[in-house]
């Protein structure tokens, strides 16, 4: 599930008081950039000229909204971990609990076309291998996230297991990867980010066989 949250400056109380507003982003194009144009765009806005995007190569985004040269940054961890013990700004938005947004994945899994059709048994290997460890997530917060310190992914233990114990990770085995696919493609073909509809991609681009037979064999 999401770990993106939208922090912002007093007076910005929700996605709809972004207009007029900027935002920093890493890059136009980026998954942050695009998942905040699907979010403005579901309410109402047109992200393209409604919002002022802000980029800059040798600040991250983070460090524009502290610097004050930003309204408004989405954060994945450990950036709102950071916000918050620095007291910068404060949550309008966040993706593991707000809806719609929670009701989807954020995070899928892709594979090269070819490689999935001629070689199914390692392709199903590796997503069983992704799977089992996302539960490891659900049982074993703390010890994933000393390894998730040890093996230098970052350096604050609090905050790597505040993360992981505040992911839903257990939900992939009820949530509908099809549903996520229609919500975040219609999205992105309204404001034209991509051309494709949401059916043609699912018919084109999808394959759930893996996933559905690893949900049966993978039970709780």
């Amino acid at each position: 599930m999401g770990c993106f949250e939208l922090f912002a400056r007093e007076g910005i109380h929700s996605v709809a008081d972004l207009k007029g507003r900027s935002v920093g982003v890493g890059a136009l194009g980026n998954s942050s950039h695009i998942f905040l144009a699907a979010t403005a765009a579901h309410i109402g806005l047109d992200p393209a000229k409604d919002i002022h995007w802000v980029t800059d190569p040798a600040v991250e985004p983070i460090d524009l909204f502290a610097k004050g040269r930003v309204d408004a940054v989405l954060g994945a961890p450990p950036e709102p971990h950071q916000l918050r013990a620095r007291k910068i700004g404060h949550v309008i938005f966040n993706s593991s609990v707000d809806r719609p947004w929670s009701q989807y994945f954020c995070c899928m899994l892709g594979g090269n076309k070819e490689f999935v059709s001629k070689c199914p048994v390692a392709t199903k290997r590796a997503l069983r291998a992704i799977l089992k460890a996302t539960d490891l997530c659900v049982r074993e917060p703390a010890s994933i996230a000393r390894e998730v310190v040890e093996r230098g992914f970052t350096d604050r233990y609090d905050y790597a297991v505040q993360a992981l114990s505040e992911v839903s990770y257990d939900r992939w085995r009820e949530y509908d990867p099809e549903d996520t696919i229609r919500f975040y493609a219609l999205r992105l073909h309204e404001i034209g980010m991509i051309q494709s509809t949401p059916q043609k991609i699912i018919t084109d681009g999808t394959d759930w066989r893996f996933l559905n037979q690893l949900k049966r064999e993978l039970k709780v």
